[in-house]
């Protein structure tokens, strides 16, 4: 069985439900341990009692450590101060042989068993960002995401995981410092450090906004066969992660940060699919618990608005740039 973890708060409640769906979906034999990180997001996770689910509520998971350091640190930063520890806590105290801690904005396109079978008798398996040139911030961000990394129960993989987790301890803030950002740049030296870290080869794992540019997709049978363009490989896409994609006002979605380019092809087969994922996940959330927003609205987009031409452009096609209606993305023949 695959084990995995995650953790967010209400805000990201439905991508959360979106992403365990997704893995019920393509999954055969997977738990996922959800950390909530406050208690509507507890209250409500525990009303849809979801089968293959555990729910850990904040004072079951925060030690005196993590304690310690929450005051001093955004909410954002708290988040990747705990990403560590939640595996940790995972493994130690559901005495799993191993755990996978995944993002909550990711969506499944394919079982990921293919992902941590590859890893083999290593101990630790990591996700490189694999950027786009243009998009290159591996000496701010790091070499390696913090996305889908995978801890075996042995000596070697918890000797790294606490070395992490003691890390992020120490210093986790969203800030470039001393080589430091967050809690990933600490994986840069990983595989020079430690001798039991495998960075995952299959390309259909960590596909995101940063790198989706090297890849076209068509739809196979129901999968997203993805080609590699520089070489002309052909993979199956096991997850996408969908980096700064946001609720915005009046319906419609930000698809991703402003600096990363997209296509028709890529918001068909890739954003599509999870506007749709996400919709589903808010109705079952509005029947099963009701009167909680399960989102939060990030941005307006004002700078549509103030133009008659991209206000009426908008309205027509349902999409300006990396704005897009929802209802575009569902029932659209643009796309």
């Amino acid at each position: 069985m695959l084990n995995f973890c995650t953790l967010f708060n209400t805000t990201y409640l439905s991508r959360g439900l979106a992403m365990y769906r997704s893995l019920e979906q393509h999954c055969d034999n997977f738990h996922l341990y959800i950390f909530a990180f406050d208690q509507h997001c507890f209250e409500a996770l525990s009303k849809l009692e979801l089968p293959r689910a555990t729910v850990v509520s904040l004072k079951e998971f925060e030690n005196n450590e993590l304690l310690a350091v929450k005051t001093e640190r955004t909410a954002q930063e708290y988040c990747w101060t705990c990403a560590s520890s939640t595996i940790k806590y995972c493994i130690e105290t559901f005495r799993l042989d191993h755990c996978t801690y995944v993002d909550a904005d990711l969506l499944f396109f394919k079982n990921p068993q293919v992902l941590v079978d590859e890893m083999g008798e290593k101990s630790v398996l990591i996700t490189e960002h694999r950027y786009t040139p243009d998009y290159n911030q591996s000496e701010a961000s790091g070499i390696y995401c913090v996305q889908f990394m995978t801890f075996k129960n042995t000596e070697e993989g918890m000797s790294v995981l606490n070395w992490w987790v003691n890390a992020c301890l120490d210093w986790c803030f969203s800030r470039y410092e001393d080589g430091k950002f967050g809690d990933q740049k600490y994986l840069d030296d990983w595989t020079e450090r430690f001798s039991c870290v495998h960075v995952l080869k299959h390309l259909g794992g960590g596909m995101a906004p940063w790198n989706v540019q090297q890849y076209a997709f068509k739809n196979n049978a129901g999968k997203a066969v993805c080609k590699e363009l520089s070489e002309n490989q052909n993979f199956d896409l096991v997850f996408y992660h969908y980096h700064g994609f946001s609720y915005s006002s009046k319906n419609s979605y930000m698809l991703t940060h402003k600096i990363y380019r997209l296509n028709r092809n890529q918001i068909k087969h890739i954003y599509k699919p999870y506007v749709k994922a996400l919709s589903l996940a808010e109705e079952q959330i509005s029947v099963s618990v009701g009167g909680i927003v399960p989102y939060a609205i990030n941005n307006k987009p004002e700078w549509v608005n103030k133009m008659t031409g991209r206000y009426l452009l908008f309205s027509l096609l349902g999409s300006y740039r990396h704005f897009y209606a929802k209802w575009s993305l569902q029932y659209s023949f643009f796309y």
